[in-house]
């Protein structure tokens, strides 16, 4: 994929492909320092790591060549030019940019979901380049039929981008889309391949966000409180915990560390900002860490 996207002149980080230690170190050290480690194929940030230092680059490099990861299907590895800035994605259907959002992630040197909101807060300019680059995405891998959905960072010169999946957004992603704009890209994904006509046209403009809840230690879920309080709060559309009580946490630095999320919608991206953070607040757990090994 970032060897077509390079040969049609799209905005990338810089990168280099690696099959073992050696290598991995080798492009870190000509790309420069901090560099993103990962493997060449996988989902949800597992195995992506932000190495800001020569030491943790071979650590990590070890860890990904080392270990059996259902990521690796053969010892590929990504090294890439750090792109700091926002991370913004596009969803599109066949040729058409349908969403444009923003999501946040944290939990570095990890990268783990936190939220998401449609439409993204972008001015007319902004939001045409983003448009621009993902239609040449999608020119040059050759899709033109179908959900897409880009992941770009937007760094000092611009939007770059980070990946290009040729499916639907994961999570919650197409409800917040449905809530923003009114298109249901399942549903319309589902006409597409029965043959009967998409209807992409949006069909109202509101602010939708979700919050990811996610635990700050390793240890037993004993307690879960306050969903109902939170469902309750006007404009909240979804509140969900993936895990029950009594279940182990472990978290492993990408998205299976989210145990739950709120979603909300309104008329404007303070108010949902709002109505998320006061749902937020009432929900709370309480997790019991490991016994120590001596125990």
């Amino acid at each position: 994929q970032r060897q077509f996207l390079a040969q049609a002149g799209v905005p990338m980080p810089a990168y280099r492909l690696a099959a073992n230690a050696r290598d991995v170190e080798g492009a870190a050290a000509e790309i420069g320092l901090p560099v993103i480690v990962k493997p060449a194929v996988g989902s949800g940030s597992s195995g992506v790591r932000l190495c800001r230092t020569a030491d943790e680059v071979a650590d990590h490099a070890s860890y990904l060549l080392g270990g059996t990861h259902v990521w690796l299907s053969a010892p590929r590895i990504l090294v890439e030019e750090f792109a700091q800035g926002p991370l913004y994605s596009t969803d599109t259907m066949g040729k058409a940019v349908i969403a444009a959002g923003l999501a946040d992630f944290n939990r570095l040197p990890h990268f783990v979901p936190c939220g998401s909101m449609f439409p993204a807060p972008l001015t007319d300019d902004e939001h045409a380049r983003i448009v621009d680059v993902s239609l040449s995405c999608l020119q040059a891998l050759g899709l033109g039929w179908g959900p897409t959905n880009i992941e770009f960072r937007w760094t000092r010169r611009g939007p770059v981008v980070i990946e290009v999946n040729p499916r639907l957004p994961g999570w919650t992603t197409p409800r917040l889309i449905e809530l923003a704009y009114g298109i249901d890209l399942i549903n319309e994904h589902i006409k597409l391949v029965i043959g009967d006509e998409c209807d992409l046209h949006a069909r109202h403009s509101r602010t939708a966000a979700a919050r990811f809840l996610v635990p700050d230690r390793d240890g037993i879920l004993n307690r879960i409180g306050g969903t109902g309080l939170a469902a309750a709060v006007p404009g909240v559309v979804d509140v969900r915990f993936y895990v029950a009580p009594n279940t182990p946490i472990v978290r492993q630095g990408d998205y299976r560390d989210m145990i739950g999320h709120v979603i909300a919608a309104s008329t404007s991206p303070a108010q949902t900002k709002a109505i998320l953070q006061r749902a937020v607040d009432l929900i709370g757990w309480s997790i019991t860490p490991f016994p120590a090994l001596d125990e």
